[in-house]
């Protein structure tokens, strides 16, 4: 079923558009750094990522188009996922893993209901060189990095292609609070099918286009509009886990089957400076998992 939903999406994202849907020009820009330590304090699991969309259209009147293809997204990733004690691990712990992705995605509306289809090309292992980007990092700052043993046995080298979906609608509740349910199906590094909520109480990010956070779900802003204001935005998503790369067969770690996250943050905005801080539980992902963790997700801008 995932597979036949993945084959439409990419079919639509190579209709041809007409000649005007080329004259794009580059209308949004948003980022997200997500980290363990700027949450439960710790240095663990889901550690640390960074995310960042550039949006190309031409131009946004606050709605999203009719056909695919109009609104292109090129989207960047980049994450550290690690064990308890990068030093030590225990045994039944997660392998390390650093992952890097680059993908292109759209974005438009039928019926009322928003889409976002897309794919990332995905690099993990020892070839993205981010156990030594952190190593570096951790011997700056004085704390411990991740062993030779811990690298030797992180997940290996791979290439691989992730397609995803999601559908999300929009509904305005009293109070000036929006309830927007949404249905995500990924399949690639992980394999899953997820469906969830955002609840959002505020108007400042009405109108714009926001992306969903692939580790914390959080969605954040790409066109932020010079005005004072802020959102309160509430979430959680359940997902039922197919497969996941990053629990190789050779690691003997099983991944669980079901995986729940919990987020609330705000967005905040004083003309030319704007601000989100948020925080999301994550539920246990592999079997053995002593406990969850909270990631704490942050973003400031200040234009001149």
């Amino acid at each position: 079923m995932i597979r036949h939903l993945f084959a439409i999406c990419l079919a639509l994202l190579l209709l041809p558009q007409d000649s005007a849907a080329q004259n794009r020009e580059r209308i949004g820009y948003g980022r997200l750094i997500t980290n363990d330590y700027i949450g439960d304090g710790n240095d663990r699991w889901r550690s640390g990522s960074f995310s960042s969309s550039r949006i190309w259209g031409q131009g946004w009147d606050g709605m999203l188009p009719q056909q695919p293809g109009e609104i292109i997204e090129l989207r960047f990733g980049v994450e550290i996922i690690g064990p308890k004690n990068l030093a030590a691990p225990a045994r039944g712990d997660r392998p390390f893993a650093g992952v890097l992705t680059a993908g292109l995605h759209t974005h438009f509306m039928r019926g009322g209901t928003d889409f976002a289809l897309g794919t990332d090309l995905v690099l993990v292992g020892p070839q993205t060189r981010l156990d030594q980007l952190q190593g570096a990092f951790h011997d700056l700052v004085g704390i411990n990095k991740a062993s030779p043993r811990t690298r030797a046995n992180q997940v290996p080298d791979a290439t691989l292609l992730t397609l995803v979906a999601e559908a999300g609608r929009d509904f305005a509740l009293p109070g000036g609070t929006t309830m927007r349910p949404f249905i995500e199906a990924r399949a690639g590094l992980e394999t899953l099918a997820r469906v969830g909520f955002d609840l959002t109480f505020g108007d400042l990010t009405n109108g714009e286009l926001l992306i969903r956070d692939t580790v914390s779900g959080q969605r954040y802003r790409t066109m932020p509009r010079n005005q004072a204001g802020f959102a309160v935005v509430l979430g959680a998503d359940f997902a039922s886990v197919i497969s996941s790369e990053l629990f190789p067969a050779s690691s003997g770690i099983v991944a669980r089957d079901l995986r729940n996250r919990y987020r609330g943050g705000i967005h905040w905005q004083g003309g030319p400076a704007a601000l989100f801080y948020g925080l999301t539980y994550l539920d246990r992902e592999f079997e053995g998992q002593s406990e969850g963790q909270v990631v704490g997700s942050i973003r400031v801008d200040v234009r001149f």
